[in-house]
């Protein structure tokens, strides 16, 4: 690894700080860019994250894909946590916070609100994001390719009848046009790309081809993150100035709920002796959120400056750093688990590690 990605946690930080001092001094441009959308996904924030994924999307190769039937515990454990776990525990810890623990800071409507957001947050699981931090712990990226497909397709079924149990509303509005363009955007049109180049790159030049690619994208990749944090922290900006207070609130059980949920499957992955290549990509899916349509659930049912949109938003604050940690960790712990599993993954010289400390 380069300098540069040794030190990628530094740069987010450095990031995060530009962006809400940026965000702040010009608010009408970062105004702007937010309003380049369509169904409330930012098609900005979507270029940023194609340049990200779409190294990783080269890797896929599906004669691997039609394998992972053979190894279904790392699905198993994914849609386990994401569908059955996480949900309800990201209600309990919202419940138990804002009805409870901080019952006595805030009105009883805000609080509702809040555990609202919160429930969204972990009804959605993560999309786009999940192939940056599988790339980051070197997953097996056909592994991970069929979790996000499988967790996709659950999600256009039992989203709302899960957000409308948890939130007590009988007629919940999903949506459904950022769904399904958030589906196509992060993951059908660029794992298409990534199919057609590694077949014209094979046909030229074989595996090597691929590798050496591969290898010449991915500080491309690095700057795709750290361009949407910036652009996620400048969004936001107004809010984390102006209430810092009730951000910090907030992000207490979301901080709980992100590492607890962790902590969970990955114990759970090292009791079921999960190759590392799967086992990471696994937890860390699980861990993640859909922020894009949590949001913009929050914004439909509640308006834009609910306490629901705001809980939303600060799932969004957190996302990047916390998910950053958890990476390093399941970097250096690599050695609590078997060896990663012969794939693509590993035969490709250009997928290593991006982030270790």
């Amino acid at each position: 690894m380069g300098l540069f990605e040794r030190w990628l946690s530094l740069w987010v930080a450095l990031c995060i700080i530009v962006g809400v001092s940026v965000g702040n001094t010009f608010p009408a441009l970062f105004g702007w860019v937010a309003g380049v959308e369509v169904a409330h996904v930012n098609l900005v924030v979507a270029l940023f994250i194609w340049v990200m994924i779409y190294p990783m999307m080269i890797q896929i190769d599906f004669a691997a894909v039609r394998g992972v039937g053979k190894r279904p515990k790392g699905l198993l454990l994914t849609l386990t946590v994401n569908w059955l776990i996480k949900p309800f525990t990201m209600a309990a810890l919202g419940w138990l916070f804002f009805r409870v623990l901080f019952a006595g800071w805030v009105d009883p409507q805000s609080a509702g609100e809040y555990i609202a957001g919160m429930i969204l947050l972990g009804v959605a699981p993560c999309t786009a994001m999940v192939f940056v931090w599988s790339q980051l712990t070197k997953g097996d990226p056909n592994y991970t390719l069929v979790q996000v497909s499988v967790n996709d397709l659950i999600m256009v079924f039992a989203f709302a009848p899960i957000a409308a149990l948890l939130l007590g509303i009988s007629e919940i509005a999903v949506p459904w046009q950022t769904l399904l363009l958030s589906t196509v955007l992060y993951v059908v049109l660029p794992l298409i790309a990534g199919v057609v180049t590694r077949w014209r790159l094979r046909r030229s030049g074989g595996d090597t081809a691929v590798g050496d690619f591969v290898a010449r994208l991915k500080p491309w990749s690095v700057v795709g993150l750290l361009a949407t944090v910036v652009l996620l922290f400048g969004f936001q900006a107004h809010t984390i100035l102006t209430q810092p207070y009730t951000i910090g609130l907030i992000a207490i059980p979301l901080l709980l709920q992100t590492y607890g949920i962790f902590a969970l499957a990955y114990i759970w992955a090292r009791r079921w002796r999960l190759p590392h290549n799967i086992a990471a990509p696994a937890c860390l899916i699980g861990t993640s959120n859909f922020f894009e349509l949590a949001v913009a659930v929050a914004i439909s049912l509640f308006g834009l400056h609910s306490g629901a949109a705001l809980a939303t938003v600060v799932g969004v604050l957190v996302e990047v750093p916390v998910m950053l940690s958890l990476v390093a960790f399941v970097n250096r712990t690599r050695h609590w688990f078997p060896a990663a599993e012969n794939s693509s993954a590993d035969v490709s010289e250009g997928h290593r590690p991006a982030v270790e400390s």
